[in-house]
């Protein structure tokens, strides 16, 4: 029907169609497939939800006498130093410890660290927010780099490069979490009462980017998206890629499946759209808002784009069992879980999203704003997406614990 060059210059001229994903369902209902992929030129979608597989990269400068970093706290947090004299990576996972007590990782009992409810991703939200952060810095002495310690603090404009390099972003599906077991736990999808006394999810179902892009055949390597409140792009495949995942006759997966590597400067980020956060018992973490849009090249990218909640399914895992593999409940459709009850073997469950549907509708509408004032121009992927990625466990090997 049109090209992503002349969609692009309707861009330019003010001139394109451009509806949320809510917006075009609608649309579709009142005057069909056909008719809606005549009129709209972008669709836009969008998922404000914990990003734990999210970091930073950040350049300090160099000390003067020079400093070859290898150990180094932002505020507590221990950040990954051994690359470039002065390189960092922060991670949105890392908890923040405690310097004064030397805390360290026992190999044979684990890692526990300290009560604090703090981690990477509060430092990058703070970054982002032009807040005033602590560094303490160990170098490793050598002829070019004399100096063996350095403290100071940062902000975002007295360090050259901070951009998010997140290695797992935007799962085209999840879970659904719940609790078979007879005490609280304590997990990544927050706390999960016992006897099935809650069920959490995490994806914003019809409104998330990858369900309404089922087969990636408009988002792939190269792709502009609005990362949290700036312009990233679509960097690689995600770890756990699993487009392979077993999908129903609307080609929508039924569990994990695809999943994003995004690239973005954090220098242009809005700390609205970056929030550290906590999940007690578990650790900190980061909520991320991610936009993407879908150019409509044709009339499928309208008819993969009306996709009902009721039409997405995600299973009920439960996490009493510590294993990899956990029994499951079955599956239950994204219009059950938003209903705020789902039903387990005769139980009557309360369910809860991790992913906030107010601020997904939120972020497609501002990436909407930005398309139709001409300021965000679409892209073409510079090459696909795999489509045949398998997921590999590390026990096939033979691995042995060491607990």
């Amino acid at each position: 029907m049109r090209t992503l060059a002349e969609i692009n210059q309707k861009i330019r001229q003010q001139q394109a169609v451009v509806w949320t994903v809510e917006e075009l369902k609608a649309r579709v209902a009142d005057i069909g497939v056909t008719a809606a992929a005549k009129q709209v030129d972008v669709i836009t979608t969008g998922s404000f939800e914990p990003a734990e597989s999210s970091g930073a990269i950040l350049n300090l400068g160099h000390t003067d006498p020079p400093i070859k970093i290898r150990q180094c706290w932002l505020d507590g947090v221990l950040a990954y130093s051994g690359f470039g004299a002065v390189d960092l990576y922060l991670g949105a996972g890392q908890p923040a410890q405690d310097l004064a007590s030397n805390e360290a990782i026992d190999l044979e009992e684990g890692y526990t660290p300290s009560p604090r409810t703090r981690g990477g991703g509060h430092v990058i939200a703070d970054l982002i927010a032009g807040k005033p952060i602590p560094l303490r810095a160990l170098g490793q002495v050598t002829d070019c780099y004399p100096r063996a310690s350095f403290e100071t603090t940062i902000t975002r404009e007295t360090i050259n490069q901070f951009y998010l390099f997140n290695p797992r972003n935007l799962y085209q599906n999840f879970i659904v979490g719940v609790n078979g077991g007879d005490r609280p736990l304590m997990t990544y999808l927050g706390p999960l009462q016992p006897n099935l006394g809650n069920a959490v999810y995490s994806n914003a179902g019809e409104l998330a980017p990858l369900f309404n892009d089922p087969e990636l055949q408009l988002i792939g390597i190269g792709t502009r998206i609005f990362l949290g409140g700036g312009i990233g792009y679509v960097a690689w495949e995600g770890t756990q890629h699993f487009p392979l995942q077993k999908r129903l006759p609307n080609d929508t997966p039924i569990g994990p499946a695809a999943t994003l590597a995004v690239i973005g400067d954090a220098k242009q980020m809005d700390p609205t759209w970056v929030r550290g956060c906590y999940f007690k018992g578990y650790g900190p973490s980061l909520m991320l808002g991610i936009g993407v849009p879908l150019p409509v090249v044709n009339e499928g990218v309208v008819a993969r784009c009306t996709v009902r909640d009721s039409e997405l399914v995600a299973p009920i895992v439960d996490f009493a069992i510590p294993r990899r593999v956990r029994p499951t409940f079955g599956l239950v459709s994204y219009a059950q879980l938003k209903s705020g009850w789902i039903t387990i073997e005769g139980k009557r469950v309360r369910t809860a999203p991790l992913t906030s549907i107010y601020f997904s509708r939120k972020i497609a509408e501002v990436l909407k704003q930005w398309i139709e004032a001409g300021t965000f121009l679409l892209t073409q992927p510079v090459a696909p997406l795999p489509r045949d990625r398998t997921f590999l466990p590390q026990d096939q090997w033979g691995a042995q614990s060491i607990l």
